[in-house]
């Protein structure tokens, strides 16, 4: 698990998070996604909330914007700025997060309380998962970085197999898997689940 003197860079992340929204079709907007139940707006949207709020996280910003749990108000559509916006927030999120300032002390995110080395690392699990998640909704590849899949490892070894209700699904079993897939896996996601066919 990283530590406050030797966190994750968020940076190789938020990047490839800006890259697949890139080349997200319009026309793939009311898409089913890996995120049982929501579309690629919804994703969209949830990506939208959550590159503001943890930027916020890394700053002690706490307020309206990391006080909110998107699971209790629900996931809303894109806004209508969405392919600009996400990659800018995402930007300032990976550099929020590259202060040393940022790993130290207690911080708030989604309504609840951790401390900053832990956010950190939820936070980075989130923009991840999420990109991988709405590169399978839009048919694009996606492939994390050595370090942030090393990371990740460390930090989806804690999670329940069983599952977090309102947050991840159960384990999938997946014999065979990469270790990517096995986080993703673990985080309750089928790493073989596709994109249906466009027509």
């Amino acid at each position: 698990m990283a530590t406050t003197t030797n966190p994750p860079d968020l940076g190789p992340s938020a990047q490839r998070l800006s890259d697949v929204v890139g080349g997200v079709d319009d026309s793939r907007l009311d898409d089913p996604t890996p995120c049982d139940g929501r579309t690629v707006s919804q994703l969209l949207g949830h990506l939208h909330g959550l590159t503001l709020a943890f930027r916020a996280s890394a700053d002690k910003e706490l307020g309206p914007l990391t006080d909110t749990n998107p699971d209790q108000q629900g996931w809303p559509d894109a806004p209508p700025q969405w392919r600009e916006e996400i990659p800018a927030q995402s930007e300032r999120l990976a550099a929020a997060w590259q202060q040393p300032d940022a790993w130290t002390g207690m911080t708030r995110a989604g309504g609840f309380d951790a401390p900053a080395e832990v956010m950190g690392l939820v936070a980075l699990n989130e923009i991840t998962l999420h990109a991988w998640d709405l590169a399978r909704a839009t048919g694009q590849e996606f492939a994390p970085d050595e370090a942030t899949v090393e990371a990740l490892a460390g930090h989806v070894e804690g999670f329940d197999k069983g599952g977090t209700p309102g947050m991840f699904g159960p384990a999938v079993d997946v014999p065979g898997a990469n270790e990517f897939e096995r986080v993703l896996a673990r985080a309750g996601r089928d790493p073989g689940w596709r994109a249906p066919e466009s027509t």
